[in-house]
């Protein structure tokens, strides 16, 4: 058992002042795999203090020598990468070769990203040649608390830290209480990188406790949050008292628009996707928009790739699907699948219980419903599981409407060879990311939503900028640094 139970607080670990400790659990198993210690009050309040100390150093540092550090924190992560998908692995469920590829993959893919997009930060520039007396400085929003989520961790820790330290900004990390010992890791590569004491800090809690602390703290400037739409109604309301800046990454319910003129892998890809991670992704294509014409041979195709879709524990090389996350996770996504049949939907794959010979773990089965209609609960909750809703559609306005039908405005989808349609559909989608044809967007490229899927973008310059505040300065003189 892994025992995780110290902070990183002002550049050392530290034993904790609360005395609260929580089991980690191997999805795979249910056994337990670690302990942390759940922070209190003092634990919260050290490191926003040690972050508060180190902001005026860090953020009027040279722009060049934050850019350096990000360079050793990308060494020491290429060096870690078997422990961290090890350690990903063991914690949430996924399977170990989608950890060493994905998991830990999409940690790398964003530093570099952010290492690349900070050449085109203008820190410090004239407003114009009408203004040249007039100053743009941008700089940092101040101390950040950054609370990440279970299901990408690296992911999600890369896309906060990362950008943060490169606009100025020093941080406290609170890590989801369910999956931390990957993070307890990142702690070690950030302490490895030498960064100055205090920049970065990482206290391990849960939501109500150090996540709620964190998100009302007079001395904490920026909230940045990925989680559930609940959670992130809450932390702006707490947020709302000191009037810090809120950027939220939250749920999604994304549509594939699936017309009769789609490539033959568009509906392969839709189902995969949706199932990938056991579902268990913000930006997952769970509900699959179907034109008329092809609407049975697409609910054929989707049973028959369900049904061929292996479910196994996370340790086991191979491209099958790992458990759910917890069991909390486990019986959500079984109550949605009960409340699917009890209104109706007819179900073609999966349904409930675990898979097959399995009596252990939290696997549920890869599930396919169809004739889902726009008011059922599982074509508008987010389930976080393996549960593809597929419905008919007539023509292009019904689609786009039916896409539409939603609270959430994360990511859509669409499958369609006539380029001119696919253009005229991604213009009147209400989402911050639309992905067509397979087409994963470009490196660098935003991400986030609108609607309740949250707001900011994540990635690249925008990700940068998102931890900047612009200051105009007047009657500067041209001829001074």
């Amino acid at each position: 058992m892994q025992d995780k139970r110290q902070f990183y607080i002002g550049g050392a670990w530290v034993a904790p002042e609360s005395d609260t400790e929580m089991e980690v659990i191997d999805p795979s198993s249910e056994e337990v795999c670690g302990i942390i210690t759940l922070g209190a009050q003092a634990d919260t309040d050290a490191a926003v203090a040690a972050a508060k100390r180190a902001l005026p150093g860090w953020m009027h540092a040279d722009p060049a020598a934050r850019l350096e550090a990000v360079k050793r924190v990308l060494a020491q992560y290429q060096a870690r990468a078997d422990d961290l998908a090890q350690a990903m692995s063991l914690e949430m469920g996924a399977p170990i070769d989608l950890a060493r590829s994905s998991q830990y993959g999409a940690g790398e893919f964003h530093i570099r990203n952010f290492i690349r997009a900070f050449e085109q930060v203008e820190f410090d520039a004239p407003l114009g040649d009408h203004a040249p007396d007039t100053r743009i400085i941008r700089e940092a929003v101040g101390v950040c608390a950054l609370i990440t989520p279970w299901n990408w961790p690296m992911n999600q820790i890369t896309l906060k830290v990362i950008p943060a330290l490169l606009a100025g900004c020093t941080m406290v990390l609170k890590p989801s209480e369910i999956a931390p010992l990957s993070a307890h890791i990142w702690a070690e590569i950030m302490d490895a990188a030498h960064l100055p004491e205090g920049v970065f800090n990482m206290v391990h809690g849960d939501g109500p406790g150090v996540g709620t602390q964190l998100s009302s703290h007079a001395d904490v400037d920026m909230v940045s949050f990925t989680g559930s739409t609940r959670a992130g109604i809450a932390i702006s309301k707490n947020a709302a008292e000191t009037l810090k800046r809120v950027h939220l990454e939250l749920g999604g319910k994304g549509a594939n628009i699936v017309f009769a003129d789609a490539d033959e892998k568009a509906v392969k890809r839709g189902v995969l996707h949706c199932f990938q991670n056991t579902g268990q992704s913000c930006n997952a294509p769970t509900r699959m928009l179907v034109e008329r014409s092809i609407y049975e041979q697409t609910v054929e195709q989707a049973t028959a790739l369900a049904q061929a879709t292996q479910v196994g524990p996370a340790s086991q090389a191979g491209r099958h699907i790992g458990p759910l996350v917890s069991a909390a996770q486990f019986d959500k996504v079984q109550g949605l699948i009960e409340t699917g049949l009890q209104e109706g939907a007819r179900l073609v794959a999966g349904g409930l219980g675990r898979p097959d010979g399995m009596n252990r773990g939290y696997f549920t089965r890869p599930t396919v419903f169809c004739d889902v209609t726009p008011d059922m609960t599982i074509a508008r909750e987010e389930i976080f599981g393996p549960v593809l809703s597929i419905m008919p559609f007539e023509g292009e306005d019904e689609a786009i409407a039916l896409a539409n039908d939603t609270p959430y405005g994360l990511t859509n989808y669409v499958q369609s060879s006539d380029g001119a349609r696919r253009n005229r559909i991604a213009r009147r989608l209400r989402s911050g990311m639309v992905e067509m044809n397979g087409k994963s967007r470009g490196a660098g490229a935003p991400f986030g939503g609108m609607k309740q899927s949250g707001n900011g973008r994540e990635g690249g310059i925008w990700g940068i900028e998102d931890f900047l505040e612009v200051k105009a300065v007047s009657g500067w003189d041209v001829g001074q640094p």
